[in-house]
């Protein structure tokens, strides 16, 4: 018998059976791209909270839309002139024969979202937008294992006052099905309530991301320290959900609205006009239909855990202009 909401084997998105995961980066640009694939083409729907988005494709993941799978997702860092990378994934695609038909021609769908890393240290003095040639990069790496924190969309992320990153989780629920997210953190509000502690902590399962409890309640004003008080105003959470049940785009739609959930459960404040979050939420049908209301809620506990995990996860990197979490000392 399945045990209730335990994590997956890798706890990672990739749990969900047919799903891979690529990452690609550019340490001198301090930016990267992270793709995520189906063995086949997925179901999707998109929900966006925060007041400055920048997407791709995203339209056409609306339930009364004609075009009803994708075939890859793509998270991005560089702000507009990331959403290219999906570009490079579409050529790569279309090379292994991937696409939606249209009498003889094939044409890969591949929606994207971007966030903002363009004054994070890095040299972004490129003469050739290098996003292209990341997404094809990520596209060639996917696999079932990949790797946290600073590395793909999260290699320039900054999450508050501490540096962001990729992260991801999973959950087993007691009808076998398969719930996992992957999240490139880089938001205008905090991951942590005083210090090291993360506001995610209650959902923390085993010590993922440092097992260091709660603790005491930060004040009002604490929590409004951000990293707006020293750099510009721009920002951006993007994650993708996904699941092995069976959803239709309406369902999958209904999914990503639930995760956003998790989103504030772990970053505070969330979904400001200055952060362009956005969740997509993917299902490969490969399992039954499950309860609407389970799955919401794992994909917001996976989020707000993969939230935390990718934080916990990054690294510091000559040039940084922010704290790695693992370097703080209280």
């Amino acid at each position: 018998m399945v045990a209730a909401f335990e994590p997956g084997p890798r706890n990672l998105i990739t749990d969900v059976e047919g799903l891979r995961v690529g990452n690609a980066q550019d340490d001198t640009v301090r930016t990267g791209c992270t793709v995520l694939l189906g063995d086949a083409p997925l179901t999707c729907g998109v929900h966006v909270m925060g007041g400055a988005p920048g997407t791709r494709e995203t339209d056409l993941l609306a339930p009364d839309k004609s075009v009803q799978a994708v075939d890859a997702l793509v998270l991005s860092g560089g702000s507009a002139f990331g959403l290219d990378a999906g570009a490079g994934v579409m050529d790569a695609l279309a090379a292994d024969g991937r696409g939606f038909c249209v009498g003889p021609a094939r044409v890969p769908i591949v929606p994207a979202a971007i966030l903002f890393d363009l004054i994070n240290g890095g040299d972004k003095s490129w003469s050739v937008n290098p996003y292209r040639a990341l997404g094809a990069m990520a596209y060639r790496q996917a696999g079932a294992e990949f790797a946290l924190g600073s590395t793909g969309a999260g290699t320039g992320a900054i999450a508050g006052r501490l540096k962001g990153g990729l992260g991801s989780a999973s959950l087993r629920l007691p009808s076998g099905h398969v719930v996992g997210a992957v999240v490139a953190v880089n938001s205008l509000g905090n991951v942590t309530s005083d210090g090291r502690r993360f506001w995610a902590a209650p959902f923390e399962i085993g010590e993922e991301f440092g097992g260091l409890g709660t603790g005491a309640p930060p004040s009002l004003a604490d929590t409004f320290r951000t990293k707006a008080e020293v750099f510009e105003r721009a920002n951006t959470t993007i994650a993708i959900v996904a699941t092995d049940a069976t959803l239709d785009k309406a369902g999958c739609t209904r999914m990503a609205v639930a995760a956003h959930d998790g989103m504030a459960r772990a970053i505070v404040p969330s979904h400001t006009p200055m952060d362009g979050d956005l969740v997509f939420a993917a299902a490969t049908g490969a399992k039954d239909a499950a309860d609407p209301l389970l799955l919401g809620h794992a994909a917001a506990i996976c989020l707000a855990r993969a939230i935390a995990r990718g934080v916990y996860a990054a690294r510091a990197a000559p040039g940084d202009i922010v704290p790695a979490w693992v370097d703080l000392t209280t």
